[in-house]
């Protein structure tokens, strides 16, 4: 339904698209590095929620390992139409193990979330998204609107300010866990359905993550 999916400069523009901060942490003084280590893997430990059956996640780290990629295959949320009540939220909680050589920590600097949203006049569309490492709480929820009538891909990228960073503790290896979550509501005609996805029919709509990365102290 949305084969070959390319994110334009025109959708990004109609959207005002802006920097969001995360809630800020301390994080021991150490050296930032410009790319990250050799040795970095990601392996997925749980997947849960409506919006990401099982089969239909994948998650894939870059060969220079400044980011990852998650990319989804039946992710939508709709309203109006023949909808039911449960398909106008979705949502999808991904706990992942990275695994970083000794003497080595990251945090997430930037995220893309890219997608489509086919939206009537007077329908809307959210995306929300936070993440957390193990043991800790979950980062302040970002949330980005579309309102209808939209009908194009989407983007919005979040960047963290260097002094907001989450740092993963020094010589703990904990889960890695990320929960989005996305919406649509009906628009002035209920009998016109609505919807707000983060996939594609041939996986070109990913989500990418990116590192920051420095030494432990």
């Amino acid at each position: 339904m949305r084969k070959g999916i390319a994110i334009t400069a025109a959708a990004a523009a109609a959207l005002g698209l802006t920097a969001a901060s995360i809630s800020p942490a301390t994080a021991a003084s150490s050296r930032l590095l410009t790319r990250g280590p050799d040795g970095v893997t990601i392996d997925i430990a749980t997947v849960n929620g409506s919006g990401c059956p099982a089969g239909t996640t994948a998650v894939a780290i870059s060969d220079d390992k400044e980011a990852f990629t998650v990319t989804y295959s039946d992710y939508m949320a709709q309203a109006g139409g023949s909808s039911k009540p449960t398909d106008g939220r979705k949502n999808c909680v991904i706990s992942m193990k990275v695994h970083v050589p000794q003497g080595f920590t990251y945090a997430i600097a930037q995220t893309d979330y890219r997608g489509y949203a086919f939206l009537e006049k007077g329908a809307s569309g959210v995306q929300k998204a936070s993440y957390w490492f193990q043991g800790n709480s979950p980062t302040g929820v970002i949330q980005h609107n579309i309102p209808g009538a939209y009908d194009n891909n989407w983007q919005f990228t979040d960047k963290i300010p260097v002094g907001a960073l989450v740092w993963k503790k020094c010589g703990e290896q904990r889960n890695f866990n990320i929960n989005t979550e996305i919406r649509a509501s009906v628009g002035t005609d209920k009998a016109k359905t609505s919807f707000i996805a983060m996939d594609s029919t041939d996986g070109s709509i990913k989500t990418t993550y990116h590192f920051s990365w420095k030494t432990c102290p």
